[in-house]
């Protein structure tokens, strides 16, 4: 097996169908398929007709224009009067032209390069592509060994870890777990050194105020050691920016969008609209609501800079109404999902969405929800999939072995991204030949040529009969990612880091720490 992240792993597009590699961690290997770009060969779902989709389009533009937002940051208010908007001090109300909100959009780029400081792990956003990150932002976490506890460094780490060595997790999201043990002013500044030391991927700026966000993107910009005129020509991290629905904008997400844009990193705008709560209860309203939030702060990012990269994220579900509790994973979560995905095509701007469930504890509901969300991903035609592997309990939770599940059902579903081989010896006639009626396959030259590569190997999935399963113990899912993740983890040694690099990191992040990081009053 091969850890030779600067050969074809490196590549543009696919890797060839077959050609696992073990990723090399502390001088040990386990078997998984290499770090790839995910392209989805499949047509999108259209859930709607094209009449329709201009329906809700059109009702995007009416609130924009007739309604307007609530915009609580001062210079943002500013930036968006000198480009034409209708700014109205007295309430902080912005009322936007559609023709002007569509000439603003006509500027977002459709695709652009994400770089990580391992080249290698760089991706591709927009198109076809489909980027996936870890789960993000939850305030606890959980195994089977110790329970629920609160999110502190140590946890923290070893989530990050286990993204780095699995290749399925290729950028992080934001930090699986908030390290409550770390004080909130310095906080940024210890857990992005952790992110780019324990791994060499793309990641994630939290947008909550203007100094964590200057200081993210510095750290970005010396761990790839590039200059400051290349960085803000080339994407190296990114941020989510959540509207405070119902229509309001508030200080530290406009800012976010300022700094990042300027800086020429990637904003996507996610507006978190459950139906009946923060929404109108239909899923028709609530995404007409999802798409004016959505694309008046994408339009504000085209007004602080022309051809910023930005992200249309899509996060409108329903609530239980009989508790108010977040549902996900339901099927009007994957209709907008579907709904989503169809009106970023229409404006040609790359789009996001999440791999979610509801369930408190990792069990069916955990894994059909978590499917349901999967498959609207695809169907949607996401191109960046946040949460992809670690979440429960509607987002509160960060757990070892829903994290292990999910990465199993992810490299499933990347092994069903991969075209069918229809190469002449793939369509296997002389094998039919040789082997004749009533004969078997197993031991034939094309089946022992390809008996490695030929399905997907799962890490999870127990596919043996019952008596062999019942003889070892009867070892359930849980059991299993509970044993995986503590023994993958136990192999995990740090990506090497250029010396001269990490005393600059290490030099920059010090000297901040010092200076007292950031408010925590915003």
């Amino acid at each position: 097996m091969t850890d030779d992240l600067a050969t074809a792993e490196q590549l543009p597009g696919r890797s060839r169908r077959g050609g696992r590699a073990g990723k090399r961690s502390g001088g040990s290997t386990f078997e998984q398929p290499p770090f790839r770009r995910l392209v989805n060969p499949y047509e999108p779902t259209r859930i709607v007709s094209d009449d329709e989709l201009e329906a809700i389009h059109l009702a995007s533009l009416t609130v924009l224009r007739d309604i307007g937002l609530e915009v609580l940051h001062d210079e943002a208010r500013a930036i968006m009067k000198a480009n034409g908007a209708d700014v109205r001090e007295d309430t902080h109300r912005v009322h936007f032209d559609p023709d002007l909100v569509l000439e603003l959009i006509a500027h977002c780029p459709s695709e652009y390069e994400v770089h990580a400081r391992n080249p290698a792990h760089n991706l591709r956003m927009g198109g076809r592509n489909l980027l996936i990150a870890q789960m993000a932002s939850a305030p606890n976490c959980s195994d089977t060994d110790r329970g629920r506890r609160p999110g502190n460094r140590e946890d923290f780490r070893n989530f990050i870890k286990l993204s780095q060595m699995h290749n399925i997790v290729q950028c992080q999201g934001g930090y699986p777990v908030e390290p409550v043990d770390i004080h909130p002013s310095i906080r940024h500044l210890e857990c992005l050194r952790d992110i780019v030391t324990l791994t060499d991927k793309a990641f994630h700026i939290y947008s909550l105020g203007r100094e964590r966000n200057l200081d993210g993107l510095e750290i970005a910009r010396i761990v790839r050691g590039v200059s400051h005129e290349d960085f803000v020509n080339e994407v190296s991290c990114f941020t989510i920016i959540n509207t405070n629905s119902p229509l309001k904008l508030d200080i530290p997400m406009m800012e976010g969008i300022i700094q990042m844009a300027r800086h020429g990193q990637a904003v996507i705008v996610t507006p978190f609209t459950l139906a009946g709560a923060m929404a109108p209860v239909t899923i028709a309203g609530a995404v007409v609501q999802q798409n004016a939030e959505a694309l008046a702060a994408i339009a504000f990012a085209q007004m602080v800079r022309k051809g910023a990269p930005v992200g249309y994220g899509g996060f409108t579900s329903n609530v239980d109404m009989r508790s108010g509790a977040p549902a996900f994973g339901t099927p009007e979560y994957m209709k907008a999902q579907l709904l989503g995905g169809q009106l970023a095509r229409r404006y040609r701007i790359p789009y996001r969405s999440s791999n979610t469930c509801a369930a408190n504890t990792v069990d069916a509901q955990a894994a059909y929800e978590s499917v349901f969300s999967l498959w609207g991903c695809i169907q949607g035609g996401a191109n960046m999939m946040k949460h992809g592997a670690g979440w429960l309990e509607g987002g509160l939770c960060c757990s070892y072995e829903k994290m292990m599940l999910d990465i199993d059902l992810l490299q499933m579903m990347a092994e069903f991204l991969e075209p069918l081989d229809l190469s002449e010896e793939a369509l296997g006639v002389e094998a039919i030949r040789e082997v004749g009626p009533g004969g078997h396959f197993f031991g034939s030259p094309h089946t022992q040529a390809r008996y490695k590569t030929a399905f997907y190997s799962p890490i999870i999935s127990d596919w043996r009969n019952y008596e062999t399963w019942a003889l070892a113990g009867s070892p359930t899912a849980i059991d299993r990612a509970n044993r995986l993740w503590k023994e993958r983890l136990a192999l995990y040694e740090p990506p090497p880091m250029d010396a001269a690099i990490r005393d600059e990191l290490d030099a920059f992040v010090e000297r901040r720490i010092r200076e007292g990081g950031a408010p925590t009053d915003f």
